[in-house]
């Protein structure tokens, strides 16, 4: 196996099945891997939006102001005063423990899934042929192109 970059279309990526011969194979080859980097920058993107605080996975504190969306109240009458500062119910309830756990076995299963993509990226790389090369820079430039613009829109 040589450990040079090496601009050929035959090249053995990951299992011994997915042996590429032709040009025709190569192009299809780059475009998986190029796919699957694509994947894997929106998989980011995807978990850090599930990580982001929400009103749904967040518990409410329970000295919150009630919101009043009238516009004929005054300043003084929509301003937090005592009454306002006492404890409201608490809100923990065991439906948001339960999706406490399922978000985070969910996010647990995203980074398994993120982790092993990356390594079979690195592995795709270490291939050291040039195209499979430009396709994982090429996926990953186009997946931050895509994903990472949504991330302001949290």
């Amino acid at each position: 196996m040589r450990m040079t970059f090496g601009v050929s279309s035959s090249v053995t990526l990951l299992f011994d099945f997915w042996d590429v011969h032709s040009p025709a194979g190569m192009v299809v080859s780059v475009l998986v891997v190029l796919l699957l980097t694509v994947f894997y920058e929106v998989l980011k993107v995807w978990r850090l939006w599930l990580g982001n605080p929400s009103k749904l996975t967040q518990p409410q504190s329970p000295y919150d102001a009630p919101s009043s969306h009238c516009d004929s109240i005054s300043v003084l009458d929509s301003s937090p005063s005592e009454s306002s500062l006492t404890p409201i119910a608490s809100v923990v309830t065991p439906q948001s423990t339960r999706n406490s756990w399922l978000l985070h076995i969910i996010q647990t299963v995203l980074h398994m899934l993120q982790v092993s993509l990356a390594y079979m990226l690195m592995l795709c790389v270490m291939s050291y042929n040039t195209w499979i090369f430009l396709g994982v820079i090429t996926g990953s430039v186009l997946g931050y192109f895509i994903s990472f613009p949504l991330l302001g829109r949290m």
